[in-house]
């Protein structure tokens, strides 16, 4: 597996938030910054350049020279703090990226002879924070750039991307759309709250608040759950999905596994008690 750094892009001016702090506002009760850095969680070092402010995870600070001077410049100092030979850009307000759609990004890279792979949207923009890089060209480009410019403040990305060897991957759904206005924050919020999406969005929220990596079958803990309610009574489904989570972090051996076998054991109980009522 290709080891990586990131380097999550948290500053600008925000105008058309009103000079909010965008990498703060909260969607699904985590921030834009935080709901970044977890999708990037595989990274050895994640480099954050803006502002300092509250984080859920460990990560080195940077800034840019001036504070506020674009994205070349404050790629050029995030890049400074970066350690491995693949580092992932990132802007500090993707809402659903995830963690899949940067490890493509990273594997696509490692199969390739490219010096980068971009994400390209749905109407067929690159992305170019949403994108892998090779650390050694990426700072030789921007040592090139100041050259040429001096002071990088100001620049657009397409100056540094356009001089790179470029391969390009689509990008996963939604993975390249971002807060840039009231109304794409609110957009946001209203999707993880859709029908299909609300509970995957909890559990991978409540995953992350709590700290736990682990990978459920949450259509087997729901399945236990009703069941518990149907044949025991409504309050013994969350004690028992609770129960089932705490005996299977006493067990050994693989997480998944051991939820698996704690959820069947309690299910055939649920259903033992179910059907002695049934007897009666």
């Amino acid at each position: 597996m290709t080891r990586f750094d990131a380097v999550v892009l948290a500053g600008g001016a925000a105008r058309r938030l009103g000079g909010a702090d965008k990498p703060g506002l909260s969607v699904g009760g985590r921030t834009l910054l935080d709901r970044v850095l977890h999708a990037c969680r595989d990274a050895g070092r994640a480099v954050v350049v803006g502002g300092r402010r509250p984080t859920a995870r460990p990560v080195v600070w940077a800034r840019e020279e001036p504070p506020g001077g674009g994205p070349v410049a404050a790629l050029a100092a995030g890049v400074r703090h970066v350690d491995a030979d693949t580092v992932v850009v990132l802007g500090g307000d993707l809402p659903f990226l995830d963690r899949a759609a940067v490890r493509n990004l990273v594997d696509a890279l490692a199969a390739s002879t490219a010096e980068a792979v971009l994400a390209v949207d749905a109407d067929g923009r690159d992305q170019p924070l949403v994108a892998a890089y090779r650390t050694e060209p990426l700072r030789r480009e921007i040592a090139l750039l100041a050259t040429e410019h001096g002071p990088l403040s100001g620049l657009p990305l397409r100056l540094l991307t356009q001089e790179l060897d470029l391969a390009r991957v689509p990008a996963q759904p939604l993975a390249s759309f971002d807060c840039d206005t009231w109304e794409d924050l609110a957009t946001a919020r209203a999707r993880i709250r859709e029908h299909g999406n609300v509970l995957d969005e909890w559990i991978t929220a409540a995953k992350a608040e709590l700290g736990i990596e682990l990978d459920v079958d949450t259509a087997l803990l729901l399945d236990l759950a009703r069941d518990a309610a149907h044949g025991v009574a409504r309050p013994a489904a969350p004690l028992t999905t609770f129960l089932v989570g705490y005996a299977a972090a006493k067990a050994e051996g693989d997480g998944p596994q051991a939820v698996a076998e704690a959820a069947r054991k309690a299910a055939a109980l649920a259903n033992r008690w179910a059907s002695e009522a049934e007897a009666e």
